[in-house]
This record gives C-alpha cells, sequence and structure tokens, in this order.
C-alpha cells in the first residue's frame, strides 16, 4: 500500500520566521500525537505563496480519517480562509536520513 502525502495550502501573506516558529511549536504537540494514527511526518510551510502544511501518511486511508469535512471547517475557522488540499500517493521515497529507498513504504535493495 503506497503512503500519502497531502499538501495544505492557505492563501495568507507569508509570515515572519518567528511567527511561522511560534505558530509550528504551539501546534506540534498535536501532530506528535498522530504517529499512531499513520502519521509520519509533517512540515510546515511558510512562504511568498502563503502557509500550510506537507503531511506525509502512513496510507490515504489514515489521511482521510485525519482531514473530515470538521477538520477543514475548524481549520478554515483558524485562518479565516479555506485550505486548499492537493493528495498524492508516494509509491518510491528516497530517505536519505535513514539511507534506504523504500517502494511502498519498505525498504528495498538498490543496485548502486
Amino acid at each position: 500500500m503506497p503512503n500519502c502525502i497531502v499538501v495544505v495550502q492557505f492563501d495568507l501573506p507569508k509570515r515572519s520566521e518567528e511567527q511561522a516558529i511560534k505558530g509550528g511549536t504551539s501546534t506540534a504537540p498535536t501532530y506528535r500525537g498522530l504517529a499512531g494514527k499513520g502519521l509520519i511526518r509533517k512540515d510546515y510551510l511558510n512562504g511568498e505563496n502563503g502557509t500550510g502544511g506537507v503531511y506525509l501518511w502512513d496510507s490515504r486511508e489514515a489521511a482521510e480519517a485525519w482531514f473530515t469535512e470538521a477538520r477543514i471547517a475548524d481549520l478554515t475557522a483558524r485562518f479565516g480562509v479555506r485550505p486548499r488540499l492537493t493528495w498524492y500517493d508516494t509509491h518510491v521515497t528516497v530517505d536519505n536520513m535513514k539511507e534506504e529507498t523504500r517502494v511502498n513504504g519498505k525498504a528495498i535493495e538498490v543496485a548502486a
């Protein structure tokens, strides 16, 4: 089963580095708590094209269980704009931190 990446984008002005760090660290405990629900990683985004996050889930089902319409409504209320969600299945991952390549979440041997 492939992993799932969800890119969440809010059309908002770029925040200062201090604002971005404060926003990310204030909600990080919520996302750390989702490890048992399939969230592998979340990266917070801050740029000229807005703010948001990139979420790596162990499956599309886990991602869909998190990103319900109620969650989208909560995010819309919190940020003042409705987020755009873009969904991707990811079949192949190169993970340089773990020094491995994975296919559908499982490490494989790669010929040099």
